[in-house]
Parts: C-alpha cells; structure tokens; sequence
C-alpha cells in the first residue's frame, strides 16, 4: 500500500505537469481545473503581485498563459512532498524552454504549492514561485537538487 505522499503525488503530479505543460503553450484552463475555486486562494506568482480570491487567481491566471507560446519542455522537480489528511504539499523547480510574448527563453522557478481534498480531488490552494538566487549550473548528468542539497526524490 503506497504511502499517503506517494498516492498524492501519484495522483495529483500527473495531472499538474498536463496542465501547466498546456499554459506555456498559452492555454489557462487546464491549470485552471486542477486549483479550488473555494476561497481562500492565493498565488504569490514570479511575474505578478500577490493575488488572492479565486476570481484575482484565475484572472491572473489568462494573463500570464496569454504571454506564453511555443512551449518545448516543462518539468517539475520535486524536491520534497508531504501528505496528511486533506493537506498535502509539493516543493521543487520549475524549469522551463518556452517563448514569452514571441521571445524563446529558458528559466527555472522555485515553486511551493499547498494542496487541499476536495470532494475526494486534490485541489491547489497556494501557488509561491519565484527565480533561485545565482547558483552554480547542476553537475552534468545530476539535478539541481542533487547538486545542490543531495536529496533527490
């Protein structure tokens, strides 16, 4: 029987990756699907001010997805993950070979998300991502967080 983590991300990590691979190709309803929309909300996003309140988040949401195309990879490390009761979280980077607003680029984030059950469906309820602080490039052939801190999940 898997752990409670493990049957959290198993469920909910397959379907995030799907849906934040669809808004760097500019479409917003998928990521949009796999938030609440039962307040409180909040996204401290990258780019944007904090935003609070499903309708601020997913006004937020069409802005930012309008600004990506082109996406040609999206991945999701995770660094460390937890599951109780109807509350889980995921902490990791974001990298990212997409164009914002026509240009190609390639970044990475590091993002939180807090998780809550809903009706028997992990929802997001916090998104806070922002750029690392200047770090060396990974070790070739390891991830950013086996170089950096030695844990890989």
């Amino acid at each position: 029987m898997p752990s409670p983590t493990d049957a959290f991300l198993a469920e909910m990590l397959p379907r995030q990756i799907a849906a934040e691979r669809a808004m760097h190709n500019g479409d917003a309803e998928p990521r949009s699907a796999t938030w609440s929309h039962a307040d409180p909300v909040s996204l401290y996003g990258a780019w944007l001010p904090i935003r609070t309140g499903w309708a601020d988040v997913s006004a937020a949401f069409k802005r930012v997805a309008a600004q990506f195309s082109g996406s040609r990879e999206y991945r999701f490390e995770v660094v460390a993950a937890g599951a109780s009761g109807d509350l889980a979280y995921t902490i990791g980077f974001e990298h990212n070979t997409v164009s914002v607003n026509g240009e190609p680029t390639t970044y990475t984030l590091r993002a939180t998300h807090v998780y809550r059950r809903e009706d028997g469906e992990w929802k997001i309820v916090h998104r806070h991502a922002d750029r690392p602080p200047d770090e060396p490039e990974p070790e070739p052939g390891k991830t950013l967080t086996e170089t950096h801190s030695g844990y890989a999940r």
